[in-house]
């Protein structure tokens, strides 16, 4: 049973195997998107009082420096190979890009990408802010996205993977649909919510190049057949019930030269095997809400009388 003390009771239970299917068109069984993180980073910002932005004293040079290449350079490379593949990105997107390099997001939405918020800088955190203070950046980031790109935002990745207890509930308070905040599930799900309808969207820590080079310390090659053995596995048992592969990406990571080639590899793979629908998170959000929302609510209702 649910203990409200210490389970906030985001998400139901419902084992894996034992799911209403989920179908994607034309018989595809894994949904694949690519979500490109297009991110500002601030050289010296204003300090959070839970968590240092830089791991070295402000102003940190290098790690600016190196962040600052993916809007230089890494993008443009990273777009180049996913149109070449027919990849279209679904954006994680610090807000204020839009104003410190507009040619970047301008760029993006001419390729036809989405755009969902990532907050307004990566070095600005969710920690300890109050309700006004948060509102203030959905309604801020849902304004400049609008102004910018003609997009109103339907989805939420929280600045530098920062949260408070309310994120969700006001996100679709504001109209957002689907959050990636949650990394717990190959599939779509319900999110319990105050007000509106929410769903858990699949964003993978494990296979986020982030993860995949700093943390698992990664060759390119290394990388790329992670990202193989992904997808094969999760279009195998997409026949079942159709998966979720997300590809998170930081430009100024496989944007390099030396990692670009292997992941090009990794493009043309998914886009000759045929069982993959490449898509954008907000068309595989649209997908389920009307086809398997409904389903899972249901499943979830037939566990929850179980364990009654």
């Amino acid at each position: 049973m649910r203990d409200g003390k210490t389970d906030p009771g985001l998400y139901d239970f419902r084992p894996y195997r034992d799911r209403a299917k989920i179908e994607w068109p034309e018989g595809k069984t894994v949904a694949v998107w690519v979500s490109p993180n297009l991110e500002f980073y601030e050289i010296d910002p204003p300090a959070n009082p839970q968590r240092k932005s830089w791991p070295k004293p402000h102003p940190d040079v290098v790690g600016y420096g190196h962040r600052d290449y993916a809007n230089r350079v890494g993008h443009w490379r990273l777009a180049e190979v996913m149109e070449r593949h027919g990849f279209k990105g679904s954006v994680s997107l610090s807000v204020a890009l839009c104003q410190h390099h507009p040619d970047v997001v301008a760029n993006a939405n001419d390729l036809g990408w989405e755009f969902f918020s990532h907050g307004i800088y990566n070095t600005r955190y969710s920690y300890g802010m109050d309700e006004a203070q948060e509102r203030a950046i959905i309604e801020d980031s849902i304004r400049t996205v609008r102004e910018a790109t003609g997009q109103t935002i339907r989805g939420w990745l929280a600045p530098a993977l920062t949260h408070t207890p309310r994120t969700l509930d006001l996100i679709a308070e504001y109209g957002m649909t689907y959050t990636c905040d949650l990394y717990h599930d190959d599939q779509p799900g319900p999110v319990h919510v105050a007000s509106g309808r929410l769903i858990s969207m699949p964003y993978s820590i494990e296979v986020n190049d982030h993860y995949g080079f700093f943390v698992y310390n990664m060759s390119p090659r290394e990388y790329a057949e992670t990202l193989i053995r992904q997808y094969e596995r999760l279009a195998a048992e997409g026949a079942e019930s159709g998966t979720v592969m997300c590809i998170p990406l930081h430009s100024y990571l496989i944007g390099q030269p030396h990692r670009i080639g292997p992941f090009e590899e990794v493009l043309r793979h998914i886009a000759a095997d045929g069982r993959a629908w490449i898509t954008r998170s907000g068309d595989i959000a649209d997908h389920f809400l009307a086809h398997g929302y409904d389903d899972a609510v249901a499943d979830a209702a037939r566990y929850a009388k179980a364990d009654a």
